[in-house]
């Protein structure tokens, strides 16, 4: 039998070049333009810091180009309102200015990180309604029964998707303005106090409604009488 015919057949990829043999690949090494051997690892290293999981959710509610009168001219910038949570009970809102987009949502990023609140929840919803007026913007958040779902708008919804609230009535009764929105519905939150704490506080308000109502009753009473 000749020598060729014992030789393996060579296998040619789908670009006309030959397949390369495990040893040959096992041996070889990629090298860059200079010709130095570039070390592999570091660059895994960096994707599976980039793979962890995130502490915290993001998400940028919107972005607005601002402009400021200077002695030259116009000076054109960024606003970025971002909010962050843990889809737990802890959420934070950041607002911030950059000369462009990524550098107002970072700086937004910051804000919200250092600015974050802890609130007290009921099951999946909030523990009472609260109404919260922040300059021009007037928020109400009212607590649903399971199911309900998050009945809100743009603001409202998207900060709430950030938190562990499922079931959440809202309606914004005052301005549209986004940042002042996002500012009411923390205020909102942070107003929550859980029902262990406001229960002797309904009791005292029912006695002191009772009394008043006793106050007027004998008033009109006692009026009634001098009348006669």
């Amino acid at each position: 039998m000749p020598d060729t015919e014992k030789k393996a057949p060579r296998v040619i990829n789908k670009s006309g070049t030959l397949k390369m043999e495990d040893k040959v690949a096992e041996t070889k090494q990629t090298r860059d333009i200079a010709g130095r051997k570039m070390d592999r690892r570091g660059r895994r290293d960096r994707v599976k810091a980039d793979a962890a999981p995130k502490e915290y959710d993001e998400i940028t509610i919107a972005v607005d180009r601002v402009s400021r009168t200077v002695a030259g001219g116009r000076r054109m910038r960024f606003k970025a309102l971002v909010a962050i949570g843990n889809h737990k009970n802890k959420v934070g809102i950041g607002v911030a200015k950059g000369n462009d987009v990524t550098t107002a949502v970072n700086k937004a990023t910051r804000k919200a990180k250092k600015s974050m609140i802890t609130f007290n929840m009921d099951g999946e919803t909030i523990c009472h309604e609260s109404r919260v007026k922040v300059t021009g913007a007037d928020v109400l958040l009212k607590p649903a029964a399971p199911g309900t779902g998050i009945i809100a708008g743009g603001t409202v919804r998207s900060i709430m998707g950030l938190t562990g609230v499922k079931n959440l009535i809202s309606k914004s009764l005052g301005s549209t303005n986004k940042v002042n929105i996002a500012y009411a519905v923390i205020e909102g939150l942070k107003a929550q106090t859980p029902r262990s704490e406001w229960t002797g506080v309904k009791k005292a308000d029912v006695k002191s409604a009772e009394t008043t109502e006793k106050k007027a009753s004998t008033k009109k009473t006692a009026s009634k009488k001098e009348e006669k």
